[in-house]
This record gives structure tokens, C-alpha cells and sequence, in this order.
């Protein structure tokens, strides 16, 4: 313990200070007395006289030194205390002698010296500066007894007062390891609790969710930038919750009156925003509301449906290719036979599921083997326009059933092979519901006001999106179609953000509705979407 206390230990220059001002008003009250004499000092025989006034003044002196080497330089800690203390123990014991030896009583002034040096200052110093007392008042005494007549009875008295300075400094040294381990402890608590809450912070600033602490009144008393992003609250303190968010608020109110842990409401945005509410065990009964995307949230289930699916369509659509390849290859050896027509028929029928099939195995391997988009500077216009001269003819259409409609050059960054099957799943799905009339499908390419940034969309004439279906639109494997995969959406959203750009779907105008939203300022795509679609 003594050599943690030692390693640890640093000194207290305000105490020793608080020690110089005690020692000061001490020597201010020794010059007083000579100064101005009274009953008290004449009883003590402490009267005027040169060398009393030369031995008060020059311990003012040394005291009012002291002090200052204490404030103005803070070195060499044990030799200030050492030196003051032995000032101290020559000036006392002195003043002691002239006043009749331990008998005078003024020895408690240097028990009070040793346990303010025991409790500032370090390890044995302390037992020294006991012995340095303890020998200058049996010296005095012994003194006193040989020249000056004390007492001789007074020397007991005098080792009763020695033994009592080992004391004090003992247990004032006790009660200073004590302070000095509480201290040390309070000090590092005080860090770990600092370092903790700095921990914390950065970690609710760093959520995903957003984190409120309301009081008992309603008013928020600390939140992280994302609720203030999803409430739209002002920058500012001791915000009133029914003020800033209303709609939470009542959410609120109502948990608190039983109602469910979790409510659903909009956002400051208009997106849909999941609140929970927990009580805290603090004394100001504050509660803390987790926010959640909702969004966000779907779209982590999807993530985790995704993953599940991905493994499972991938073994299942391997060990399906080559029994269908068989299939394939047996019903074209059996219409090579001539037979009847119910035959023909059902080898039709065959072949039909027989190519579905194999679309439907193609599309689920082609989720694991999307390349990482390389983006190139596309003209958007004459891109487009080759595309639908491929698409007509590969149709077998009416040159002027899909239209394209590009009023202005425009340039957009893509990957070529992956925007050429992104509208091939659009225009065939458009082509699919639409009336295949003239302009039944269009292609519209729009430069928006923002700069560097171009969009693209695909509209048919025919029903349009039901609003039931568009929130699963995008979903694998959902389709409204009989012979569809329900993975053409979705592969074609994947590429768009591998690409670095969006896909959407509008309302209804008046038929289905897709926007491609992509950048035409550089040729860069954020490395976190580059390889987005590559599992």
C-alpha cells in the first residue's frame, strides 16, 4: 500500500498553501503580541524586547516567504514543507523556553503544525518531523531545567507531549493515505464515468435511430441528430414535445395511459416513423423514445428474406436445370414423330413451361452473378433509340408502338449491358399491360433542373398499378402475372443502385409509371452500391 501510495502520490501545493496561511496568521499573532502587550503574554512572559521582536518578525518574514516560493514556484515540494517545518519547530520551541517550557502550553501549536505537515506531505517525512519536535522541546526542557529552574518534574510532561507529536503525525498521516486513496478513486471513477459518457454519446449520435430523453413535464431534455432529423427539431434546448412533434406527443399520452409500447405516426418528411417508449430509473422519471424508421425497417426484413432466398433458390434452381434441359431436349425429339394434333397440342403446352421454366431458373441464378457496374458516359437519346429498334424487332412490333420521347441531348453514367436490362424489364412489363396501339408504351427522357442529373421514364396505357401491389412491387418473387418470375423489378433496382442511380414508380399516368433517376456529371459510382448486386 505505502509504495502504491508512494508511486501514486502528487503534491497538494493548494493545501500546503492553506498550511502557509495558518502559519501566517500564527506569526501575525506572535508580533502582535509583542507589539502590543497585554496580561496574557505577561503571563507567559512573553514581553518586548529586542531579540523576541527580531526572532516574531523574522518568522513573519519566513512565513510571508514561504508563502510565496508555495504559489510562485511549485518545485521541490518536500524541501519547502521540510524547511518550513523545521522554521516552525525552532521558532516555537524558542518562544516555548522564554515562556516557561511545556508548562506555558504553547506546544499544542506545534501538534497542530505536525498534522497539517502529516497530512500534505509524504511517507517517513512525516516520522521526521516528529522527531525533530519531539527533540527540540525535551532540548528546551532539559535546558530550561539545567539553567532557567524549570521544574524537574516537568521533563515527564515534556515526553508526554514528545510522545503525543509521534501520535499525531502518525494518524494524521492515516487519515491523509486515507484521503489521498478516496481521492484517487474519486479521480479515476471520475475518468471511467467521463470516458463512459463520451462512449455513450458518440454511440446514440452514431444510431440509426433516433433517441429522446423527455422529462417529466414533456420537455426534451437531450436528443441525438437523427430524431432530429426524423421530427425536424430546431437546434435548441428545453424543447416542449407537444410543441415540436405533436403527433408524438399524443403517442405518448397514450402509452402512458396504457396503451401500446409501440405507436406509428408521421414523420416531420411524411415518412412513417415507429415510436417506443421505455421508463428510466433515474429520480427525474425521465422516459426515453426510440424512433424507427419504418422503412428502414422493411427493408432490413427484406435484407433478411433476400439472404434466406438467395441460398435457397440458388441450390433449388441447379439441381432444376438439368432435369429441364432433359425435358427440353425430349420434347423436341418427340416433335420431330408426326401425330396428331392433340399431340401438337400438348408438346406446345410442354415447351411453353418448358421456357418459362428456364427464364424463371435464369433470372434466380442471375441474382448471384450481377457483375460490378462499370459505368461509362452514355447519350441517353441515341442509346435509347437503338434500344428500341433491338426491342421492336425482337418482338415482332409495330415500329411505332414503343415511342421515344427526347426533346434535348442528355447524357447519363451507366453501365451499357446493365441499363440495357433494366428497360428490357420495363418495357416488357409495360408491353405486357398495355394495348400494344401506337404509343402504347413511351419513353420519355427528361433533364431535371438539379444540376448533373437526368431521368428516364417508361409509361404504358393500360391499367396502371393497382395501389394494393405497389409496396410489394419491388419485392422477389412477387408477380400479378401468371407467367411472370416476379424478379425483373427487382433485379432492375439492384442494378440501378449498383449504378448509383434510383428506380421508382409514380402514380399512375394513366398506366404503370417507372422512373430511372441517374447522374450525367461524372462517371463515378459510390463504392458501397458498386458492389451492391455482386452476393
Amino acid at each position: 500500500m505505502n509504495d502504491w501510495l508512494s508511486s501514486t502520490w502528487e503534491p497538494n501545493w493548494r493545501s500546503f498553501q492553506y498550511f502557509n496561511l495558518y502559519r501566517l496568521v500564527l506569526a501575525g499573532l506572535f508580533l502582535l503580541a509583542m507589539l502590543f502587550p497585554h496580561e496574557l503574554t505577561a503571563r507567559l512572559n512573553l514581553l518586548p524586547s529586542s531579540p523576541m521582536l527580531a526572532l516574531t518578525g523574522g518568522y513573519m518574514v519566513a512565513v510571508i516567504a514561504g508563502l510565496l516560493l508555495s504559489i510562485h514556484w511549485q518545485r521541490r515540494f518536500n524541501f519547502q514543507l521540510s524547511l518550513q517545518m523545521l522554521v516552525d519547530v525552532t521558532v516555537v520551541s524558542l518562544i516555548m523556553l522564554v515562556a516557561g517550557g511545556v508548562g506555558s502550553g504553547l506546544g499544542i501549536l506545534l501538534l497542530v503544525s505536525l498534522a497539517a505537515a502529516s497530512l500534505v506531505g509524504r511517507g517517513r517525512l512525516v516520522l521526521l518531523y516528529a522527531a525533530l519536535a519531539t527533540l527540540a522541546v525535551l532540548a528546551i526542557q532539559i535546558y530550561g531545567i539545567l539553567t532557567l529552574r524549570f521544574e524537574e518534574a516537568s521533563v515527564v510532561q515534556a515526553g508526554f507531549i514528545s510522545a503525543g507529536f509521534f501520535a499525531t503525525a502518525i494518524l494524521a498521516r492515516l487519515l491523509g493515505q486515507r484521503v489521498m486513496i478516496n481521492e484517487d478513486l474519486a479521480r479515476r471513477r471520475g475518468v471511467a464515468l467521463d470516458n463512459q459518457i463520451r462512449i455513450s454519446q458518440r454511440i446514440v449520435e452514431r444510431m440509426q435511430d433516433g433517441v429522446l430523453i423527455v422529462g417529466d413535464e414533456g420537455v426534451v431534455g437531450r436528443h441525438n441528430p437523427v430524431a432530429r432529423a426524423m421530427l425536424g427539431l430546431p437546434n435548441e434546448d428545453h424543447l416542449h414535445l407537444a410543441i415540436v412533434a405533436p403527433m408524438l406527443a399524443k403517442a405518448q399520452a397514450v402509452w402512458v395511459s396504457g396503451g401500446d409500447e409501440t405507436v406509428q405516426f408521421a414523420g416531420a418528411d411524411g415518412r412513417e416513423l415507429q415510436a417506443r417508449f421505455e421508463r428510466t430509473s433515474s429520480s427525474d422519471k425521465e422516459l426515453l423514445i426510440f424512433l424507427e424508421d419504418v422503412s428502414r425497417i422493411k427493408e432490413r426484413a427484406q435484407q433478411m428474406k433476400l439472404a434466406s432466398l438467395g441460398r435457397l433458390t440458388a441450390s433449388i434452381a441447379h439441381e432444376i436445370r438439368n432435369p429441364l434441359s432433359a425435358i427440353s431436349h425430349a420434347g423436341e425429339l418427340l416433335r420431330e414423330e408426326r401425330r396428331g394434333e392433340m399431340q401438337e397440342r400438348l408438346l406446345r403446352i410442354l415447351n411453353d413451361n418448358v421456357v418459362r421454366l428456364d427464364r424463371i431458373v435464369q433470372d434466380v441464378l442471375q441474382l448471384g452473378r450481377q457483375s460490378r457496374a462499370q459505368p461509362e458516359q452514355l447519350a441517353l437519346a441515341e442509346f435509347c433509340a437503338s434500344f428500341v429498334e433491338h426491342f421492336v424487332a425482337a418482338e415482332n412490333l409495330s415500329a411505332d408502338v414503343v415511342q421515344l420521347i427526347a426533346p434535348q441531348p442528355v447524357d447519363i453514367c451507366f453501365d451499357r449491358s446493365h441499363l440495357h436490362q433494366i428497360l428490357w424489364n420495363l418495357v416488357s412489363n409495360a408491353l405486357r399491360h398495355s394495348s400494344r396501339a401506337s404509343a402504347a408504351v413511351r419513353l420519355q427522357v427528361v433533364a431535371v433542373a438539379e444540376a448533373g442529373r437526368v431521368e428516364l421514364h417508361v409509361i404504358d396505357d393500360g391499367p396502371g398499378v393497382p395501389d394494393t401491389v405497389r409496396e410489394q412491387i419491388f419485392e422477389p418473387f412477387f408477380t400479378t402475372h401468371h407467367q411472370g418470375t416476379g424478379l425483373g423489378l427487382f433485379i432492375a433496382r439492384e442494378l440501378c443502385a449498383a449504378n448509383g442511380a434510383t428506380l421508382a414508380i409514380a402514380a399512375n399516368a394513366p398506366g404503370g409509371h417507372f422512373i430511372i433517376a441517374g447522374r450525367n456529371d461524372k462517371c463515378q459510382v459510390p463504392e458501397a452500391t458498386a458492389g451492391h448486386v455482386k452476393n
